[in-house]
């Protein structure tokens, strides 16, 4: 009850006195644009700033190399100070706004909302407290979590947010997991209560044109290390559990993007993690399990990746896996130039016969339809 009556004040007194923001900007994707256009709508990055003139490179990803999507933290990593993108509620607006602005296309402004541990959008900046997925689980009340995730679309579409990178569809198998059951991040140990919160969590982002993406592709909810710091091997703890709730939520038609987990399963692919595995995407997701949307990676930056392939090698082996959009968060290292570094190192195992432009095709057209999906913010 105290969470319903929370919520009801919280969307008087904060919701209301941002409606007042003008409406975003009217852009298409055209069908078939140049090659240069279709691999930077395949790229995602973060940035440094407040304000987008405080960034010495984002402008530039926007409007020359034709960036797709954006990702936005509270904290900055790298040099351990939250002087990173999230100060307020206006200032937020602010800096999307002027982000969409500059892209070429309709651009995907995502971050992770998931609630308690993992939330960008802190009271300390002015939000409101949010709570767990486990808290949801635990209560297993469907109206509790409806009133939660309502509220989240809410404050994400008023600040012109339009992708939450969530819910996490782990499945708790291992309550010490440091970076998913430890940390609160899973609804529950059974895979139909977990598909049944995440299908009331993504339903109530839908109500307000807010995409939702189901993560960790294949499972992480049973590994016992974070993939952030190194190669995560699943091989003896992972189950078949696992990819239930992405079958229910896939079925009933509503995901929209699938972020894949830097997780290595010798049973699945004995030389590459999920996010590198054709088995895995073109194979469990994609034929498997039917999905045709968006599938996004994880963080490539992450150590599990890093440290363990060049550049190069988990840029060709992650599209040719079936990945659409490849994350690179400026958050593990920071580095001003990826955009254009990823950009030509795709070009250029185009130009080696390495990749082919139709499999870029592909991402593109799948892209595409998911931006056509999107309606803007015009309260």
């Amino acid at each position: 009850m105290f969470i319903k009556i929370f919520y009801a004040i919280f969307s008087v007194c904060f919701i209301a006195p941002i409606l007042n923001y003008s409406a975003e900007p009217v852009k298409t994707l055209p069908e078939n644009p140049e090659l240069d256009y279709k691999i930077g709508q395949m790229i995602k990055v973060g940035f440094r700033g407040f304000y987008i003139h405080e960034s010495t490179h984002i402008i530039r990803d926007l409007e020359k190399y034709h960036l797709g999507a954006v990702v936005l933290f509270d904290y900055d990593v790298p040099s351990r100070t939250p002087a990173r993108n999230i100060e307020s509620p206006k200032q937020l607006t602010k800096l999307v706004s002027d982000l969409k602005k500059h892209a070429t296309a309709p651009l995907l402004v995502t971050i992770d909302q998931e609630g308690g541990r993992v939330a960008r959008l802190k009271s300390d900046h002015g939000f409101p407290q949010s709570v767990s997925a486990q808290y949801l689980g635990d209560h297993n009340d469907p109206e509790i979590t409806d009133s939660y995730a309502e509220n989240t679309a809410l404050i994400l579409r008023n600040a012109g947010i339009n992708v939450n990178l969530a819910p996490v569809v782990d499945v708790n198998l291992n309550p010490e997991n440091p970076i998913i059951g430890g940390i609160g991040r899973s609804f529950s140990s059974n895979p139909h209560t977990v598909a049944k919160h995440a299908e009331i969590f993504i339903q109530a982002h839908h109500r307000h044109s807010i995409l939702t993406t189901l993560k960790h592709f294949p499972g992480h909810g049973s590994s016992k290390e974070d993939s952030h710091l190194g190669l995560v091997d699943v091989t003896d703890v992972w189950s078949e559990d696992e990819l239930e709730p992405y079958r229910i939520l896939i079925n009933h038609g509503i995901a929209d993007l699938v972020m894949t987990a830097h997780v290595f399963n010798e049973n699945w692919d004995p030389d590459f993690p999920a996010t590198l595995s054709d088995h895995v995407i073109n194979g469990i997701l994609r034929k498997d399990l039917g999905f045709d949307g968006v599938v996004i990676s994880d963080d490539m930056q992450m150590d599990a990746v890093r440290s363990y392939y060049g550049l190069e090698t988990a840029i060709e082996k992650t599209i040719l896996a079936g990945v659409d959009i490849l994350s690179f968060a400026n958050n593990s290292i920071y580095d001003e130039n990826i955009v254009p570094t990823v950009h030509e190192i795709i070009k250029n195992l185009i130009d080696d016969g390495r990749i082919s432009e139709e499999r870029i095709d592909e991402s593109y057209r799948r892209i595409r339809k998911l931006k056509m999906n999107i309606v803007p913010a015009t309260e």
